[in-house]
């Protein structure tokens, strides 16, 4: 006699999408609050070792082991584009620019994604639903780092500048980890978080120097907040979420996410955005749902 699989609850699935849309969104108010005290390195060297460390418990607590030394070579590299740089530009940006105008500016990274595979991979088709997300994601980046261009010369566009470079490092990693598809999706989560922070330690040793700092009790909330919850158990749910509605169900998220952080950088930090800003918003949110919602489900809704 054979039993039928168990079905998920889909309505359990879809919290669970909220919240990892909601630990994804608020990780740019913690790292606001974060480098308040804490130095951009310093920060996510923390973030890197403990949300590392807390999946690799995880990991054993599960049974997966990790691979040989040739794929730890992988997860530097991947490690590199996925947390070290784009991390550390993201902290570093947001010492002068607000969470909520960080959170729409990262928030592209599918766009990026899918102009360097039509660039480079070509895996992906191009519809003009994407072209049409495409132009309405860059279009809403331009209006917020274009107007600021003109009116501010000075760090604020070179932090908007360096926080829309991070979106293009996850595009780049969100291709090349398609080379771990071989692997427990835990291993590179893990992987390339320890292996950043076997980068950013040392780095942050003799660069920031973290024994001199005095960092606010406020500040060391957020990097632990950033670090076990936007970080270690939003992976968990990720990659739960995976398992349970697909790769494509799971990229709701990255168009959820974008108007939970603005929302949570104007309720906890107080912000707010200009008119121009909330225009990009719009512009962005439509994009990346453009480009992440399957075709079937616009067809059918």
């Amino acid at each position: 006699m054979t039993t039928t699989p168990r079905q998920p609850n889909m309505a359990f699935e879809l919290a669970l999408l909220l919240a990892l849309a909601t630990l994804w969104g608020g990780s740019y108010t913690f790292i606001k609050l974060g480098v308040a005290t804490i130095p951009p390195i310093t920060l996510i060297a923390a973030r890197t070792t403990i949300a590392g460390l807390l999946l690799l418990v995880i990991m054993r607590m599960r049974g997966v082991s990790m691979p040989d030394r040739a794929t730890w070579r992988r997860f530097i590299f991947q490690a590199c584009l996925n947390s070290v740089i784009p991390w550390t530009l993201i902290a570093s940006g947001e010492r002068f620019v607000d969470a909520g105008l960080a959170t729409i500016l990262n928030s592209a990274s599918p766009i990026f994604t899918f102009l360097f595979t039509a660039a480079i991979t070509r895996h992906e088709g191009a519809s003009p639903r994407k072209l049409f997300g495409v132009i309405s994601g860059m279009a809403g980046i331009c209006l917020i780092v274009g107007v600021d261009a003109f009116r501010d010369l000075g760090q604020g566009i070179v932090a908007e500048v360096a926080i829309v470079a991070a979106t293009i490092c996850y595009a780049c990693a969100a291709i090349f980890s398609r080379g771990f598809k071989e692997l427990d999706p835990m291993a590179p989560a893990a992987g390339s978080l320890l292996a950043g922070a076997a980068i950013l330690v040392p780095l942050s040793l003799v660069v920031e120097r973290p024994w001199t700092l005095s960092p606010s009790t406020t500040s060391l909330t957020a990097l632990l907040a950033l670090a076990v919850f936007s970080t270690a158990i939003a992976f968990v749910i990720y990659f739960r979420l995976i398992q349970t509605l697909g790769s494509v169900g799971t990229t709701a998220q990255a168009y959820l996410r974008v108007p939970i952080g603005v929302a949570l950088s104007v309720m906890v930090l107080g912000e707010r955005l200009s008119p121009t800003a909330w225009i990009g918003l719009a512009c962005v949110v439509i994009g990346v749902a453009a480009i992440t919602i399957p075709a079937r489900r616009i067809a059918t809704a």
